[in-house]
């Protein structure tokens, strides 16, 4: 006879099958929804694992600029772009762009454009950040939620674009059927 633990198991490997994960970020000024891209595989499978890990959820959006993004994960500090746990191989293609509520990878100045998987931002300049296309990866996509990102970018920070008042957050991994997905995406950013 099948134990209830082994069934459970086989149950929930089965449904992840048919289910889509998507990325929750929780912030005291709302939830904002990631549709994570098959297309970059890496990226996409990295931000699962830190998010079910429970990486971000102690740290906060630091870096927030008007017209430009909001970046959250690991401060802009040597160990988030020299630790090879968190650095990844680019995966640029050319339909994932730097457009408004994009959702990319940080990085250093290195030659390779590793990227800081351990750092992500959301494009919020409505005309997009182009310039910055082929040159970060892009891995996600805004589907819900774009209007906390605008009210992020406008907090007053200081002079290193740091928010005064820490902006927290705390990000999981939501799997979703697919009908639940269509709901979500129904009145979706383009």
């Amino acid at each position: 006879m099948i134990s209830i633990k082994y069934f459970l198991l086989l149950f929930l490997i089965f449904q992840s099958l048919d289910t889509i994960p998507v990325g929750k970020i929780s912030t005291p000024q709302g939830e904002i929804w990631i549709n994570l891209d098959e297309r970059t595989p890496r990226h996409r499978a990295s931000f699962i694992q830190l998010a079910e890990a429970g990486y971000w959820d102690s740290l906060t959006f630091n870096r927030v600029i008007p017209n430009f993004v909001a970046q959250g994960g690991c401060p802009d500090t040597p160990e988030g772009f020299t630790d090879s746990e968190y650095l990844l191989e680019p995966e640029f293609h050319p339909e994932l762009t730097h457009v408004y509520g994009a959702v990319g990878a940080g990085r250093d100045d290195n030659p390779g454009k590793l990227s800081a998987s351990c750092q992500f931002y959301i494009v919020q300049n409505p005309n997009g950040l182009h310039r910055l296309d082929g040159d970060y990866t892009v891995f996600g996509h805004v589907i819900k939620g774009m209007e906390i990102i605008d009210q992020i970018v406008k907090v007053k920070r200081n002079e290193s674009n740091t928010p005064d008042i820490p902006i927290p957050l705390t990000v999981e991994i939501i799997y979703l059927s697919q009908q639940d997905y269509n709901q979500l995406t129904q009145n979706s950013i383009k």
